[in-house]
C-alpha cells in the first residue's frame, strides 16, 4: 500500500487575523509552558494518544495447531437426532470450563441451525446423577450399563440422543513479567509501565456414537499466545485470543463432521 502525504493548504491561515486585519492567536500561544501543571496534562495527553495508535495496529498473536482422526462420518447429516458436547472433570488438578463448552456449542449452532446442540447445563441436569465427574461414563463400554438404568434409557430416547462428544483440557497461564505503577497527582491519575502474559489451551473432543455405542473420532486443538498491556496514562490490554482461537478451532471441525452442509 502506497502511503500518500496530503500537502497542507497554502493560505491555513485558521489562526490569523480575521477580515478586518484583528490579529488572531497563533498555535504557539495556545500550547501551554512544558513546566506548568496544564503542560504536564497536554503532554500526557499526547503520549496516551500515541499509545492508543500503536495499539489500534497491534494484536496478540495466536499459534493454532489442530489434529483429526474421524470416521464414519454421517453424510446426510444427523437429521432430527440431538448432540451434547460435555467437559470431562474427573482429573484431580484441572476442570474443562463451562463457558468453553458453550462456545464450542454456540459455533456449531451459528454454522448450522439445523443441528440440535443440547446445553451441558441443562443435559447433566436431566441425567443427574449419571453424568456428575465421579459417575460420568469413561469409555464407549459403559454405554450398555447406563441404558440398563430405564430411566437413562427413556430420557435418551425422548433426546433422540445421536452423537456425544467429550472435551477433555484447559487453557493455563505460561508466563507473566513487566511491571506497572500508578499513582495519583494534582494534575490528574495516570499509570504508566508494561505488562506481558503468555497463555496456552490445550484441548481433545472425543466423538461418540450411540446408536453404535462406538468412538468415531477424536480432534484436538493446541493453542498459545502472548498477550500484552502496556500503560501510558492508561493500561490498554493487547489480548490474545489463545481459548477462543482453540474454540473455533475445534467447533470447525466439529461442524464439519456433524453438518451435510459443508
Amino acid at each position: 500500500m502506497v502511503n500518500k502525504s496530503l500537502p497542507l493548504p497554502l493560505t491555513s491561515n485558521t489562526c490569523g487575523g480575521d477580515a478586518a486585519g484583528k490579529p488572531g492567536s497563533s498555535r504557539s500561544d495556545r500550547i501551554p509552558p512544558a513546566g506548568s501543571t496544564v503542560g504536564l496534562i497536554y503532554v500526557w495527553r499526547w503520549l496516551a494518544l500515541g499509545v492508543l495508535a500503536l495499539c489500534a495496529l497491534l494484536q496478540g498473536c495466536v499459534n493454532a495447531t489442530v489434529d483429526e482422526m474421524t470416521f464414519m462420518e454421517p453424510t446426510e447429516g444427523i437429521g432430527d437426532a440431538s448432540v451434547v458436547i460435555i467437559g470431562r472433570r474427573h482429573a484431580p488438578d484441572y476442570e474443562t470450563e463451562f463457558d468453553f463448552i458453550e462456545c464450542i456449542g454456540d459455533h456449531i449452532r451459528r454454522g448450522d441451525d439445523s443441528i440440535t446442540v443440547l446445553h451441558e447445563l441443562e443435559f447433566i441436569n436431566m441425567m443427574y446423577p449419571w453424568f456428575e465427574p465421579r459417575t460420568a461414563p469413561l469409555r464407549t463400554d459403559d454405554i450398555d450399563k447406563l441404558l440398563t438404568q430405564q430411566r437413562v434409557a427413556d430420557r435418551f430416547s425422548e433426546i433422540k440422543l445421536e452423537y456425544m462428544i467429550w472435551i477433555d483440557g484447559s487453557t493455563i497461564e505460561t508466563n507473566s513479567s513487566g511491571s506497572m505503577t500508578c499513582g495519583v497527582g494534582p494534575g490528574g491519575a495516570g499509570c504508566f509501565g508494561f505488562g506481558t502474559w503468555g497463555n496456552a489451551s490445550d484441548y481433545e473432543a472425543t466423538i461418540w456414537d450411540f446408536t453404535d455405542e462406538v468412538e468415531v473420532g477424536r480432534i484436538s486443538a493446541n493453542t498459545s499466545g502472548q498477550s500484552y498491556m502496556p500503560a501510558v496514562v492508561v493500561p490498554i490490554p493487547i489480548i490474545a485470543p489463545v481459548q477462543g482461537t482453540a474454540c473455533d478451532s475445534l467447533g470447525d471441525q466439529l461442524l464439519k463432521y456433524l453438518s451435510a452442509k459443508l
